[in-house]
């Protein structure tokens, strides 16, 4: 099983539309392929920080979804209202690879 931890800063201006758009990707990424579980939240430390937990099946799976057409119509869409960029968290087997 792969878990991913995803943090995103969201501009504050854009909080509304970020979470709405992301809402509408999560209802295509969870018919996807392997996916165990996703859920974006805003952070309850930060609320500009918006994360994102997730649990895979496989590697690949986790890959494919990364070249989802919903994830880069996504990509595009939230681009602008970041403060900085996703950083990305995989955990698979006791390994973290932090993109």
């Amino acid at each position: 099983m792969i878990y991913v931890i995803a943090t995103t800063p969201m501009k504050p201006e854009n909080k509304d539309d970020f979470i709405k758009g992301h809402k509408a990707c999560t209802v295509e990424t969870r018919k996807e392929k392997g996916c165990i579980s996703y859920d974006g939240n805003v952070s309850v430390n930060d609320p500009n920080l918006y994360v994102v937990i997730e649990r895979w099946e496989s590697r690949e799976d986790l890959n494919a979804h990364a070249r989802a057409p919903h994830m880069k119509v996504w990509r595009e869409y939230s681009a602008n209202m970041k403060t900085g960029p996703t950083v990305i968290e995989i955990i698979s087997d006791a390994k973290v690879e932090k993109l």
